[in-house]
């Protein structure tokens, strides 16, 4: 039997999609839970923004109804492996300088810093141009300023319950038409060190342009949120041809916490499967590979649980 939900676009006075997927998993689970019945549940859902560490509201929520009735939750990596949206780093005693290219007619970016909050660092921002303005350090409310034919907005993120991660959140928002193209480097000055480590993300999706990304990505925490979720079942992509994980698929570890993630990969490259509007195309992603995942789940909790020969055979 099959329950299916689906996730609509934001709307006007609305919640945020992140919160209506948390409706549409309380829903399913509810429903499970009222019928008396096991759940598969697949997730092909994530983006960027988080620290990644499994602290976010949503990876907390999936980590608490994990355990509410007798459900298995897959969620996909992503496919941020290859796409240079994630970098990462150790300050130490002396400046970093992370790059950053912008393509052609970007018209929007935000960039993510996320570090410790026993870290007190300083950060400027060089436009391709040479110019720099910063350095800038942590103030309540929004700094806004210009850099050529770019304003930048630079917001600092406050303490919040069960995280030690602080967000240092950057817009690109264009004068014009477009953001300035070329090479950016937000250079990161140490004032006062007791972790050192940092990361940074692009938005996920291929919502930027070709041409944007870090100069030097790091591949490791290319996971979207929530597959850093403990409790759930995180799947990549294989690709056969290969016998190999595809290189697009999320990978690595969870921020500050250093969980492994994939738990697991399936096939996720080049799969036959239903298009809309009816028919048949093949696609790739590990929205193509979780199900594969979520659909033997299935098939073991009806084994496990309806057909009596383990009870306990879930998530």
């Amino acid at each position: 039997e099959l329950i299916v939900v689906k996730l609509g676009n934001p709307r006007a006075e609305g919640f945020p999609r992140t919160t209506e997927l948390m409706q549409g998993i309380d829903y399913c689970i509810k429903t499970a839970v009222r019928l008396g019945k096991p759940l598969a549940l697949n997730l092909s859902f994530g983006n960027n923004y988080g620290s990644h560490d499994g602290e976010s509201l949503l990876e907390f929520y999936l980590d608490t109804v994990a355990v509410i009735g007798r459900n298995v939750i897959c969620v996909g990596t992503g496919n941020e492996g290859n796409k240079a949206t994630h970098t990462s780093g150790v300050l130490g005693n002396s400046n970093e300088v992370v790059p950053l290219q912008i393509g052609d007619y970007e018209r929007s970016i935000n960039l993510q810093i996320w570090k410790q909050y026993v870290d007190e660092i300083e950060f400027s921002l060089e436009h391709p141009n040479g110019e720099v303005a910063g350095p800038f350090r942590e103030e309540l409310g929004t700094q806004r300023f210009r850099l050529e034919n770019t304003e930048i907005l630079i917001y600092y993120g406050e303490p919040k319950p069960f995280s030690t991660a602080q967000e240092i959140y950057l817009d690109f928002i264009p004068v014009g038409s477009y953001i300035d193209d070329g090479i950016w480097k937000i250079r990161l000055t140490p004032i006062r060190i007791t972790d050192g480590a940092f990361d940074m993300w692009l938005p996920a999706g291929n919502v930027l342009n070709s041409g944007t990304g870090f100069l030097n990505p790091v591949e490791e925490t290319t996971l979207t949120i929530p597959s850093t979720a403990t409790k759930v079942i995180t799947v990549g992509a294989y690709d056969a041809r290969f016998d190999q994980a595809a290189a697009f698929s999320g990978r690595g570890y969870t921020r500050a916490t250093n969980q492994v993630k994939p738990d697991l990969v399936a096939p996720g490259v080049e799969i036959m499967s239903c298009a809309p509007g009816g028919g048949y195309q093949v696609r790739t992603g590990t929205s193509m590979a979780t199900p594969f995942v979520t659909g033997s789940a299935a098939l073991l909790v009806q084994w496990g649980i309806t057909d009596g020969n383990d009870a306990y055979l879930y998530g």
